[in-house]
């Protein structure tokens, strides 16, 4: 069983570079127009992508293909990753540039990956950002220097909010009086200005990260 593909485009000039056995359905105009849909066959469709060069414009033709016509697989293409979330919401799935892709994978992959600020002014190794990129999600490996504090201490010491561990395999959602153990991937969010300071301090030097342990055992040890 075969698929058959029908796109839309305002330029014609766009439908040369088609195979002639993939333009039996190409249609002139702009993909969030209704008519133009329904010209392209939308009413039928299983499915829609909406891929052209504006991320405006593709969350528009995505909601009329859901909510006016009922296509149940719907995905846009968007150029601005702090967007991602907001269409989430609107519970449209999207997929990236190969740029932004390649770049998230290098993040991921080489500490110091991709490129630097990924274009959207958050840290390099930043796993998430809100879509206004002054609240972001980093990880790290703790050290010894981290470890038998507590979370509460680890936020006092640092300006940051522990989101959860990831400790032996499994992820714990940790209390303010849950210990730290050497090993533990912990996962934090915090101000943008402030993670530069939070990825040094936490996979800094042993001097540093010394001196905030110290001053949050102290200040435990008081209460």
């Amino acid at each position: 069983m075969g698929h058959t593909v029908a796109v839309i485009d305002r330029e014609p000039e766009a439908f040369r570079r088609l195979r002639s056995s993939s333009a039996k359905c190409a249609v002139a105009g702009l993909g969030h127009d209704r008519e133009v849909l329904i010209r392209a066959g939308i009413e039928s469709a299983t499915a829609f992508a909406a891929v052209s060069s504006g991320d405006n414009s593709n969350i528009i033709a995505a909601r009329v293909a859901r909510e006016s016509f009922g296509v149940r697989h719907v995905v846009a293409r968007i150029y601005d990753p702090r967007r991602a979330q907001v269409y989430q919401r609107l519970g449209i799935p999207t997929v990236g540039t190969v740029r932004w892709t390649a770049d998230t994978i290098l993040r991921r992959l080489v500490p110091g990956g991709g490129a630097r600020n990924g274009g959207d002014g958050t840290a390099p190794d930043a796993l998430w950002h809100d879509p206004s990129g002054s609240l972001v999600m980093t990880e790290a490996v703790l050290d010894g220097a981290w470890a038998d504090l507590r979370v509460e201490q680890l936020e006092a010491a640092l300006p940051l909010r522990v989101a959860y561990l990831s400790r032996a395999g499994e992820i714990v959602l940790p209390r303010g009086d849950s210990p730290l153990l050497a090993g533990d991937v912990v996962h934090v969010l915090a101000q943008a200005a402030d993670i530069g300071r939070v990825e040094e301090r936490l996979r800094g030097s042993g001097g540093a990260v010394g001196g905030a342990a110290g001053g949050g055992a102290g200040e435990g040890g008081n209460r």
